[in-house]
């Protein structure tokens, strides 16, 4: 018998559901299912800054916006929220909040020492609008409260996927720059609390020594492709 063969019909692309929203009081046509970054450059913006990982990992994209028949002004992170029809955006390239100077090795791993640095971490009002704007969920202002008691330990926990954004210290009617007061915790956390890791320490003497100078030197003599074979290659721990 004769075999009949099925032919495939040509696919249909759908089209493209658009909507508009307003990039720094410009109108732009969009994917509605674009998020903020992806809907500035499907509009022509070249991002040189303010786009960073594109991942919500490193909190560069802080955008500011409002939605079409609300007033309320909303915060976000460019590379993960979604656009909305009628929204307004601009975004913020960081944030010009107060940030102390100082030598973590100088200083102590007390509360007195985050209180001299950030004393206006007393003027905490306990409102948590920062928790509720942070975009990695985090207890700002629990942390916050960690420090005021000198709990340095527990401030670093708590604030350890803090990204930076500066989302939490724009909406604090007590003017208070939580993410740099946290970042300040961690180091004093990692530098005079955290039990130290032997094999590191082992590992920094080995690179000090130029046991690894011939293998680096090998690899910086390899072409991009020959780089690329030996990256898959390599052994992966389970």
């Amino acid at each position: 018998m004769p075999q009949a063969k099925l032919e495939e019909k040509p696919k249909v692309q759908k089209p493209i559901e658009m909507t508009t929203i307003y990039i720094m009081g410009k109108a732009a046509e969009v994917p509605a299912s674009a998020t903020i970054m992806q809907a500035m450059e499907y509009a022509g913006y070249r991002l040189i800054r303010g786009c960073g990982c594109r991942g919500g990992v490193c909190g560069a994209c802080a955008t500011v916006f409002r939605t079409a028949g609300d007033y309320r002004l909303k915060n976000g992170l460019a590379c993960q929220t979604m656009v909305e029809p009628g929204m307004y955006l601009a975004q913020i390239p960081f944030y010009p909040a107060v940030r102390a100077d100082y030598r973590i090795e100088s200083l102590k791993a007390e509360g007195e020492t985050i209180r001299r640095l950030y004393p206006e971490i007393l003027k905490c009002m306990g409102c948590n609008s920062c928790t509720s704007i942070c975009p990695q969920d985090l207890k700002v202002m629990s942390y916050i409260s960690d420090l005021i008691r000198g709990d340095i330990a527990s401030a670093a926990e708590k604030s350890f996927e803090c990204i930076m954004c500066g989302l939490c210290a724009s909406r604090c009617p007590g003017q208070l720059v939580q993410y740099n007061a946290g970042i300040l915790a961690r180091r004093l956390y990692g530098a005079h609390l955290a039990p130290k890791a032997a094999h590191l320490g082992s590992r920094v003497a080995e690179i000090m020594s130029g046991k690894f100078n011939s293998g680096l030197d090998e690899l910086k003599k390899l072409s991009v492709e020959e780089l690329k074979k030996r990256y898959k290659a390599r052994d992966i721990e389970k």
